[in-house]
């Protein structure tokens, strides 16, 4: 493991703690503290000396009875470094209303294609179910059964990231 590796899996084990807390209800040291930017502040700590930076996201959600924790980190160099045009069919992907209507349903509850096909709006049964293609091959869903999908697991808080950095 690089140092690199380490120092992220080292935040990654950081984050998760203070997750951990948030969701019991314990309060962060820093946040008591009136420190708006504990987690920034955590990052940057953890990063080397005249290096790039990091992105770094997290989030503990509760959706329809489900509770998800999740982080995520990369090197700015990491992120330039990428080939960001293996990208365009992921982020393609959300980038119709019908689709985006349907990932906020489906995260709502309604995970059959039958209950999606009563929402007013989304069009004929065969256009509901060319979108849900779409959403399952970018991997925004997955297939749970018969007609039946799901948002995966570590899909959701990145999601709601992407809706969060899109709001202006």
């Amino acid at each position: 493991m690089t140092d690199l590796e380490q120092r992220l899996a080292a935040l990654e084990a950081q984050v998760a703690g203070l997750v951990e807390r948030f969701a019991t209800g314990e309060q962060p040291a820093a946040e008591v503290s009136g420190d708006t930017f504990w987690a920034l502040e955590g990052l940057k700590q953890r990063l080397p000396e005249g290096g790039g930076g990091a992105v770094l996201y997290t989030g503990a959600v509760r959706l329809a009875d489900q509770h998800y924790d999740w982080q995520y980190g990369l090197t700015v160099d990491g992120v330039l470094d990428a080939d960001w045009a293996e990208l365009a069919g992921t982020l393609t992907a959300l980038a119709h209303p019908v689709r985006l209507r349907l990932l906020r349903e489906i995260l709502g509850g309604r995970q059959g294609t039958a209950e999606l096909g009563e929402i007013e709006g989304l069009g004929t049964s065969g256009q509901l179910h060319h979108h849900l293609r779409q959403l399952t091959a970018a991997g925004w869903l997955r297939s749970t059964g018969r007609g039946r999908y799901a948002v995966p697991a570590e899909r959701v808080v990145p999601l709601l990231a992407i809706l969060t950095a899109a709001r202006r």
